[in-house]
């Protein structure tokens, strides 16, 4: 059986849809999956067991990026295409099946939103292959210890919705200081390739004997398999808050002008907590504040995050 699954660009949302590919992984015993994604996502589908091939989608002018694909996948009769972009893609190959996504409107969390517009039977919940390598890798980059690591991810896509440097420094002082939920415990700092000026305040004021430089410094897979081994990640609503939870890691995800109801991290240990103005309210503001870091977060105060990181230790114990 041969199954075309196009993802999303960004990396959070090619998380939340690894659900719907791990139900098309179930369609048969000798499904063969190509992957079309976002170049940022596309490690994610690399390691997957019964996925073939992945094609990363790099945008071009006048939809290059779609051009291209179709030259790649014109040659299969495909079994089943599954879009996730809510393109009309599927009808220019050929395929016995077409499974479109379409974003409806209303409050459900994009994960269920996903189970019902692409009419999936069974298990959506986002999942992700961790392989023996990139644990292996992890445990160069950590260490074999078994002391506490609280990461933080302080960047986002879009610098207004990051909480600000100087309160997630206050964070790491409240919790892993001599009277904190986690005394003297390692500070891993998770970040993408690029993000390294939005998290370097962070950074600098984590003492370096129990720093851990994770800003675009390992692949993600290596990365996701560090998260794996942290007591708490404290993460803006982003790609990385996404992939802790995915892979078990107790998250605590912050929002401001993003939807916690459709975009909260998804999992039995993770959580969320959001700042006073809604979502709504925020981003009527948007073309007020560019690209400001930290500019649309001001209503989530310090206090709120270390009640809710302590909240959540407590329910993970």
């Amino acid at each position: 059986m041969r199954i075309l699954f196009i993802s999303s660009t960004r990396l959070g949302d090619a998380i939340l849809s690894s659900g719907a590919l791990a139900w098309a992984l179930r369609r048969a015993p000798d499904v063969r999956v190509t992957v079309a994604c976002g170049p940022v996502a596309a490690e994610l589908f690399q390691p997957v067991p019964g996925v073939e091939r992945v094609i990363p989608m790099r945008k071009g002018p006048w939809q290059a990026q779609w051009r291209a694909l179709w030259l790649e996948t014109i040659g299969v009769c495909w079994d089943l295409v599954v879009d996730l972009r809510g393109s009309a893609f599927a009808w220019t190959v050929r395929s016995r099946e077409r499974r479109v996504f379409r974003t409806p409107s209303g409050e459900g969390h994009r994960v269920d939103q996903i189970r019902q517009g692409l009419r999936l039977d069974g298990d959506a919940e986002p999942r992700l292959w961790v392989g023996d390598a990139d644990r292996r890798r992890a445990l160069q980059v950590l260490g074999d210890g078994h002391d506490p690591i609280l990461a933080l991810a302080p960047t986002a896509n879009w610098p207004p919705k990051a909480w600000a440097a100087d309160r997630f420094v206050e964070l790491v002082q409240a919790l892993t200081g001599p009277d904190g939920a986690l005394p003297d415990a390692r500070v891993l700092v998770a970040g993408g390739p690029g993000e390294r000026t939005l998290a370097q305040p962070v950074l600098d004021a984590v003492p370096e004997a129990r720093r851990i430089d994770l800003v675009g410094t390992q692949p993600l897979m290596t990365l996701a398999a560090c998260l794996e081994r942290c007591r708490l990640v404290v993460a803006n609503d982003s790609g990385l808050m996404h992939l802790a939870a995915t892979v078990g890691a107790p998250t605590l995800g912050l929002f401001g002008p993003s939807d916690e109801r459709h975009y909260a991290p998804r999992g039995p240990r993770a959580a969320w907590v959001r700042s006073d103005e809604t979502s709504a309210a925020l981003l009527s503001r948007s073309g007020e504040v560019n690209d400001a870091p930290a500019a649309l977060m001001p209503g989530l105060p310090v206090a709120r995050v270390i009640d809710a990181a302590e909240g959540l230790l407590a329910q993970t114990d």
